[in-house]
């Protein structure tokens, strides 16, 4: 029994030996230069709580040590940064433009009708009294060419007319002659109807009214048969050589059109066709129904093929603004209150900014304030990082309401425990 207990003695105190003789030999070797190239900590955090935050080392609540954060662990946590690795970004399509200086192209585009040019409208007076006795045209909308016959009017004022015309031929008078033909020609007696009844040297019952062009009648006001007095309107004739076009300008873009801007028309029953035309006039005031102002293109049309009441789709050219931030529309993302863009700040990381909108164009957008130039923003799956942006925007506001009233409650605390000691 002595000498087990002696056995096990000596390899106990042999074991003892190698421990220390191992514990001196490390302790005497020199420990191997490490370079200290570890960032210093950003904050502590509790292990168990991310919500806990120190600026030193100590324990959480809960009696663990802290967790220092970095940088690189630090950038997720920043307010309204997303991080998505390569696989993830690849799959959402997400693409990036660069945000560059220039002048947005103005280009606006709106709706707009046809109608008659109202500078070739022809309005048809009689200037005696009559009655119309043939009628030659039968409906409006039909086609008459100048110098072709309207209708035909009895009116004694007229046949009185004439007869004083060739009772001063007879006396061979030249002040008579010349006052009874200026009265045919005031009364609107075709120059034709004179010449023939100086050669025939007879009186017409009736006179015919000519077409003063060639068009459509626009409107017919009289019948066969009807009699007709001066001022009253008998028809209109309109030009189909030239037409305008009325484009509907909403009125936040009032002030940037003017005459003289090219615009391009385009209309649903000619696909691929356009006509080019310049604005002639921009109306004074605006339309109160429809809150938009008219400006007036005048469209060359020689073979006809625009009609008065087409509905036409307008691209209106007009000058370009000052030099700004512009980025693709589709980038930007509107809300109620603000609009927003999506940076990309590398590495997988982005970030939703509200910035400011200038003007809006078909195809670019002017950016006043929020960005910079060279910046990449997001233009396709912006809305998904943006709410994923948002969301963390929002918890670490929260966030941080919650670690300052919990290190108002440590604080409390600490004076509690220590005034009660």
């Amino acid at each position: 029994m002595n000498a087990m207990m002696k056995t096990v003695a000596a390899t106990a105190l042999g074991a003892l030996a190698g421990v220390l003789a191992t514990f001196w030999w490390n302790s005497a070797a020199p420990a191997p230069a490490v370079e200290d190239t570890a960032a210093e900590p950003l904050y502590w955090v509790a292990p168990m709580d991310p919500n806990y935050r120190r600026d030193a080392p100590g324990k959480s609540p809960m009696g663990m040590d802290l967790i220092p954060v970095y940088a690189d662990s630090a950038d997720a946590a920043a307010t309204g940064t997303v991080r998505i690795t390569p696989a993830v970004t690849n799959n959402l399509g997400v693409r990036t433009a660069e945000v560059v200086m220039g002048r947005l192209p103005s280009l606006i585009s709106t709706v707009g009708y046809v109608q008659y040019d109202e500078d070739q409208l022809q309005h048809v007076h009689p200037r005696v009294e009559g009655w119309i006795e043939t009628l030659f045209v039968n409906a409006s909308g039909d086609p008459v060419s100048r110098g072709e016959p309207l209708y035909t009017v009895y009116s004694p004022t007229l046949v009185n007319a004439q007869e004083e015309l060739l009772l001063a031929w007879r006396r061979d008078d030249p002040a008579l002659i010349k006052a009874a033909s200026e009265r045919l020609e005031a009364l609107r007696v075709p120059p034709e109807a004179i010449r023939t009844l100086r050669d025939s040297r007879t009186v017409s019952r009736t006179v015919t009214v000519t077409a003063p062009q060639d068009g459509v009648v626009d409107t017919l006001q009289v019948r066969q048969g009807m009699f007709v007095k001066p001022g009253m309107e008998t028809l209109s004739i309109a030009s189909l050589a030239h037409l305008w076009v009325i484009g509907e300008v909403f009125e936040h873009q009032a002030t940037q059109v003017q005459v003289g801007d090219t615009v391009r028309i385009q209309l649903d029953f000619a696909p691929g066709r356009a006509w080019e035309g310049k604005i002639d006039y921009v109306y004074p005031t605006l339309n109160t129904r429809t809150r938009t102002l008219q400006v007036r293109v005048r469209v060359p049309n020689p073979d006809h093929v625009l009609r008065p009441g087409m509905f036409a789709q307008l691209e209106v050219a007009t000058t370009p603004g000052e030099q700004r931030l512009l980025v693709p529309r589709e980038a930007l993302i509107r809300t109620g209150s603000q609009s927003r863009l999506v940076l990309a700040l590398g590495e997988g990381r982005f970030k939703s900014v509200a910035v400011e909108t200038g003007r809006v164009g078909r195809e670019q957008a002017e950016i006043l304030a929020g960005i910079a130039a060279g910046d990449r923003i997001v233009t396709s799956a912006q809305f998904l990082i943006d709410s994923e942006s948002s969301k963390t925007s929002d918890f670490l506001r929260m966030e941080e309401h919650t670690r300052a009233a919990r290190e108002q409650m440590d604080d409390h605390s600490g004076h509690a425990r220590e005034h009660t000691r």
